[in-house]
């Protein structure tokens, strides 16, 4: 996967806001969600606008190679980095299912509780799923056991019986913007708070609360 150094074709391209996106930029962007998506322990924000544009660019490859000449070695060259970016584009998309899946009550609590013009979370479509996970989820619940328990333990609470993601775990991190006074909580009470500061370029091991704010604005990458 390392392989993905360019995108072929257009220099820019446009997202869901009609912001046109340098091809350089989105090359990063891309890579940089899938594997924060891959590492961070819970869901992260939706980039439907990047998505939208890495398949605008796939079109395009797929329309160069279809006025290629045949038997030129550049096509295969083209088609092999057609199917790492799908391969990349699969990965991402299925992991943040699978956290939808795992996490389903806390997703759609976090998504409910968010602040007026905060980022979602969740695509339109990613919410829609989610919805009916848990619909579903809780017909079968009450269909196989609930209606045949006793009346009073015939309601159970999802938000309270799926395990909530582990912000405690620990995350590998390489640092793309220097950060200074980065508060560490202890790991036992007779440690002490402390911070540090982590500079450009250097890699840790770290509690992921601890830099999950750095990880949304893009300041640090998982690895």
């Amino acid at each position: 996967v390392e392989g993905i150094q360019e995108f072929r074709g257009e220099d820019l391209f446009s997202g869901l806001s009609g912001r046109r996106i340098p091809r350089f930029h989105l090359q990063r962007a891309f890579f940089q969600a899938w594997l924060n998506e891959k590492f961070a322990p819970e869901l992260l924000e939706s980039k439907p606008e990047i998505i939208e544009c890495v398949v605008e660019q796939l079109d395009h490859m797929e329309a160069n190679l279809k006025r290629a000449k045949r038997g030129d070695l550049k096509v295969s060259i083209h088609r092999m980095e057609i199917e790492r970016i799908r391969y990349v584009l699969s990965s991402y998309l299925r992991c943040r299912l699978v956290k939808i899946e795992k996490f389903f009550p806390h997703v759609l609590e976090k998504e409910k509780s968010r602040a007026e013009g905060e980022p979602s979370i969740l695509s339109p479509e990613e919410f829609a799923f989610a919805k009916e996970y848990m619909a579903n989820t809780e017909i079968y619940l009450k269909n196989v056991a609930l209606k045949h328990m006793p009346p009073n333990l015939q309601k159970v609470s999802l938000l309270k019986s799926v395990p909530r993601p582990n912000l405690d775990s620990f995350v590998f991190l390489r640092v793309l913007e220097r950060q200074e006074n980065i508060l560490v909580e202890p790991e036992t009470d007779e440690q002490r708070e402390y911070t540090i500061d982590l500079e450009e370029g250097s890699q840790h091991l770290i509690r992921y609360k601890t830099v999950a704010p750095l990880v949304a604005s893009g300041a640090v990458q998982l690895i």
